[in-house]
């Protein structure tokens, strides 16, 4: 999971799956910092304030808000451009949704690396999921595997940073289940894609979430529009 005692980078969304990663962040390292991006998403204030209400919680010794909200101006994602509809959820599509934020990962994780390597961290957490998701080019291990490489390459050869997914291979509802062994606070987060002070239900992210808290048995703690 990372070095104990060691410092550790946090990219944290305020979904419920970063939730859980910083949990297991939180759990092996002596202390975490946690990294959020703004990118001119329609949740973008209800994200980064759950994002700061969980950096409370996990008592960060550091917070960094990054503005990549040129990803709203390239386009291309229902998330940034209002142009195009946030459609209701397709389960087990093998569609890739019009939520995709085109590789946004790596922009998270470029900006993630720099601070990394700066703090002298040797890990970055990321929730992404592949099983059970939405199928995102940008979450599969592979590419992060791939990425790995590239920050050998581009970062002084004394840093050693590797990208911990650890949710990466599990369903939905084996995260819900760990996070609240892990007593990670569910009810401090927001998963929803579409913009309000409620959670619509019926969105991809609403969806998944829902089904995953069913599966697993456990009662979602936020409240939902529908």
């Amino acid at each position: 999971m990372g070095e104990r005692n060691g410092k550790a980078v946090v990219c944290l969304s305020g979904g419920m799956d970063s939730c859980v990663c910083a949990a297991l962040a939180e759990a092996s390292h002596s202390s975490v910092y946690f990294l959020h991006g703004d990118y001119g998403q329609r949740t973008e204030s209800a994200e980064r304030e759950r994002f700061h209400a969980l950096a409370d919680h996990f008592d960060a010794a550091g917070r960094l808000v990054c503005d990549l909200r040129h990803l709203a101006t390239i386009g291309g994602s229902s998330l940034t451009d209002p142009a195009i509809q946030v459609s209701d959820a397709e389960l087990d599509s093998e569609n890739i949704p019009s939520s995709y934020v085109p590789f946004r990962n790596a922009h998270f994780l470029a900006v993630a690396v720099s601070w990394a390597e700066v703090l002298g961290a040797r890990s970055i957490y990321l929730g992404a999921v592949e099983q059970d998701s939405s199928g995102y080019p940008d979450c599969r291990r592979e590419f992060y595997d791939t990425f790995e490489k590239v920050v050998a390459l581009g970062t002084r050869p004394e840093t050693r940073i590797r990208i911990v997914t650890p949710l990466i291979e599990l369903k939905k509802s084996e995260i819900v289940r760990l996070g609240v062994d892990l007593g990670a606070p569910f009810q401090l987060t927001w998963s929803c894609y579409r913009s309000g002070d409620l959670a619509c239900g019926t969105c991809d992210s609403c969806a998944l979430r829902l089904r995953a808290f069913h599966e697993a048995g456990i009662e979602d703690p936020i409240p939902y529009r529908r």
